[in-house]
């Protein structure tokens, strides 16, 4: 599966930006069937969890997002977005697009990623 995101860019602190990520693969693709994340990467940081759904009823979070964004998915259109809100400068990062079929966490794919910049 492909992915592309979208929807990166600079933001003041306490602010909202909505990402989106475009899912893409030859064939038929049973997007119903991938768990989606997002992750991020500051610079000097390790990559961490910022979201993750496969069902409405199967959302997880990192703890620093928590109450502040939200991940969801249009399995129709192929794509997941995550909502976020009351950014802080330390929400910036990289922020990156994965998918695996259920199942096979080996199968992850990533996007190239979307810069978000929180700052005055």
């Amino acid at each position: 599966v492909q992915l592309v995101e979208s929807g990166g860019g600079l933001v003041q602190p306490g602010g909202s930006l909505r990402l989106s990520c475009a899912a893409s693969g030859s064939g038929t693709l049973r997007f119903n069937m991938y768990v989606m994340s997002w992750q991020r990467q500051a610079p000097g940081k390790e990559r961490e969890l910022v979201a993750s759904m496969y069902t409405p009823s199967s959302t997880n979070y990192g703890e620093s997002v928590k109450g502040r964004f939200t991940i969801s998915r249009d399995n129709a259109k192929k794509m997941v977005y995550l909502q976020m809100n009351n950014l802080r400068p330390e929400d910036t990062a990289v922020y990156y697009c994965n998918a695996y079929f259920r199942g096979e966490p080996d199968s992850r794919s990533w996007g190239q990623g979307t810069q978000v910049t929180v700052s005055s």
